[in-house]
């Protein structure tokens, strides 16, 4: 650690404690060279989830593109905005806790498909449509009546 006022590296802590419950220790320190006080905070760097996508290639996972995905399945319906904020949380928590760092499309694809069906089954069948690339009425049928029966 390095002083920020004198750039001595001669720093000590005085004081050690958790914030933010538990996620992140902060430190207060004392520049020995020049007695300026600061303060530090460590915290666990989230491991970046890599995508790999049908066609071969690598993507860093963007929630952003996650969460622009969702939100055209749910236009204009009755979900609230924090419940679709939730949703997208939901997703994201599930795939960096299984400890990859590598994901595949079709995961996070099956992910979204099984919260949407529990959540507006309009949305299902929106995003089912594009994600499983229906090229004709009878295949959104079949996923329709797949879904009626269930």
């Amino acid at each position: 650690m390095v002083c920020p006022k004198c750039k001595s590296n001669k720093v000590k802590v005085l004081e050690k404690r958790n914030a933010d419950s538990e996620q992140v220790v902060r430190r207060r320190r004392e520049c020995e060279s020049c007695g300026f006080r600061f303060t530090t905070y460590e915290r666990i760097e989230a491991a970046s989830l890599v995508v790999l996508k049908k066609n071969g290639g690598k993507e860093s996972f963007s929630s952003e593109k996650l969460k622009v995905g969702i939100e055209r399945a749910l236009e204009k319906r009755p979900i609230t905005g924090m419940a679709m904020e939730k949703f997208v949380e939901n997703i994201e928590k599930e795939l960096k806790s299984s400890g990859e760092g590598e994901v595949e499309s079709a995961k996070i694809g099956e992910l979204v498909l099984s919260g949407l069906k529990d959540l507006d089954e309009v949305a299902y069948m929106r995003f089912a449509s594009v994600y499983k690339s229906f090229d004709t009425a009878e295949s959104f049928k079949e996923e329709l009546e797949g879904l009626v029966k269930h």
